[in-house]
């Protein structure tokens, strides 16, 4: 008997390790919004090397029928990302269109391009380092208004 409750207080005792740190881990939704080129959530904040689940939602019930994506990128870089998705040049590139994630060591994670009704979930460590990590949507025209702060403190 004692060997049985020695037992379960161990197992309890890592069951409630195991929730402790699991309730240190950011989960954010964000969804885009049903009308306007917006993201329900403009901020969030993580702590620094937090593991983060960001979950990206184009609902189904969508009334302009968007694609979206959510591309999070290096402090500083959002006007520098903005003019890169918006180069009229790729207007007319059907790989840009379908895929509109360009190659930049600015990008620290992104969704792939999603329909209404899709969503994806982007599992990652925040940086070790404090600061304002813009995310925003590249599909052809959003950028500029589409877009927010993943903001990360010590």
């Amino acid at each position: 008997m004692k060997r049985t409750l020695a037992t379960l207080a161990l197992v309890g005792g890592l069951l409630a390790t195991a929730s402790a740190v699991k309730a240190e881990d950011a989960e954010v939704t964000i969804t885009a919004d049903k009308i306007q080129l917006a993201y329900d959530t403009k901020e969030f904040t993580v702590k620094a090397g937090q593991k983060v689940k960001l979950t990206l939602i184009n609902p189904a019930d969508s009334q302009n029928l968007q694609p979206h994506n959510l591309i999070l990128i290096k402090p500083g870089k959002l006007g520098a990302m903005i003019a890169l998705v918006n180069d009229p040049s790729k207007l007319s590139d059907p790989n840009w269109i379908n895929n509109p994630i360009p190659e930049s060591d600015d990008i620290l994670h992104h969704t792939k391009l999603l329909k209404p009704g899709e969503e994806e979930t982007l599992e990652f460590t925040a940086p070790t380092e404090a600061g304002d990590y813009p995310f925003l949507c590249s599909y052809i025209g959003h950028a500029a208004i589409m877009n927010g702060v993943m903001k990360v403190t010590e």
